[in-house]
């Protein structure tokens, strides 16, 4: 039966002047909010996911939009709304990981798209692609058929080195293990892709994130770390050993460095996937000791009685 047309922008919810990107936005929440997937058996949902359909498609083309705007529910002289194919055979549930899943679940975010039906001519429907096409919600990317996503968290150490981990996911209603190689020199949020490790035979791509490192920052291909010295140390210089990925390391520090400066060691920061390495840089603080024993403090007040030197001149 054809859907009876409507104010679109009421359906919608948005005023005449809305912009696409309001139209957009509306749309999406309004077809998440009626989906039949997340309203089973509730016709009065499917009823206003239809219309909502039916608004978005003319308001979102802007001859459509124009037509509409100057003749109203006779814009298209009473032709038929045909939903996109397929939308019922859509399942949004998985989409969004399904009852207990999604980002706040407890099992790894995963993604599913579903298979093209026989009108689908090599890809998603219509409707798919003008409700997710281009956006990323919530972590979900456009997948093709059969695709799927998942996020793994990793140390420092063996995103750096590389390792094997095993990755249990839930795609759609089946449990998988899998085994994901992480190659020397991966980043964070950066995608491993695991062969037939999504559904039916499609990919599974695993967004690797980074765990806090408490002693290692990185930046680019680079690691950096602070390093304590005291005033003296900084005055005539010192030798010290430092931290690095690949164990303690010598470095000189010059006399006369400053509080923040920064030392580095050329080629021992992070692996890179083309080859070579990044650099580590450690970087200086001046400590000031906060008690003083007798004999401290009168070599600090002769310090202070023959010395010329002025910061703030």
């Amino acid at each position: 039966m054809a859907v009876k047309f409507q104010d679109y922008y009421e359906i919608l919810g948005v005023p005449r002047a809305a912009s696409e990107a309001d139209i957009k936005k509306a749309y999406r929440k309004l077809a998440r909010k009626h989906h039949p997937d997340f309203n089973p058996g509730n016709k009065q949902a499917e009823e206003r996911f239809k219309q909502t359909q039916e608004a978005y498609e003319v308001l979102s083309d802007a001859g459509k939009r124009r037509k509409y705007d100057q003749l109203g529910a006779n814009w298209k002289s009473g032709a038929e709304f045909t939903p996109p194919p397929n939308w019922q055979g859509f399942d949004f549930s998985e989409m969004f990981g399904g009852a207990g899943g999604g980002p706040g679940g407890s099992r790894p975010h995963t993604t599913q798209s579903s298979e093209p039906g026989p009108d689908a001519a090599g890809g998603f429907s219509d409707f798919f692609e003008t409700l997710f096409g281009g956006m990323n919600m919530g972590g979900f990317s456009r997948p093709s058929a059969g695709e799927a996503e998942a996020e793994m968290a990793l140390p420092l150490d063996d995103m750096h080195r590389g390792t094997k981990r095993r990755l249990n996911v839930r795609i759609g209603n089946i449990q998988k293990s899998i085994e994901v190689r992480i190659p020397p020199g991966a980043r964070d949020d950066s995608k491993i892709r695991v062969p037939g490790g999504g559904l039916n035979g499609g990919d599974l791509f695993v967004r690797l994130k980074m765990e806090p490192n408490e002693q290692f920052i990185v930046k680019g291909d680079d690691t950096e770390t602070e390093v304590a010295i005291t005033p003296w140390e900084a005055a005539l210089g010192s030798s010290l050993e430092v931290p690095t990925l690949d164990g303690k390391a010598d470095i000189r520090v010059p006399p006369g460095v400053g509080s923040g400066q920064k030392l580095r060691l050329k080629g021992q920061g992070l692996n890179m996937r083309g080859g070579g390495r990044g650099d580590h840089f450690v970087r200086l603080k001046i400590v000031v000791p906060k008690e003083l024993s007798e004999a401290e403090k009168k070599l600090y007040e002769e310090l202070a009685r023959i010395s010329t030197f002025n910061p703030r001149d």
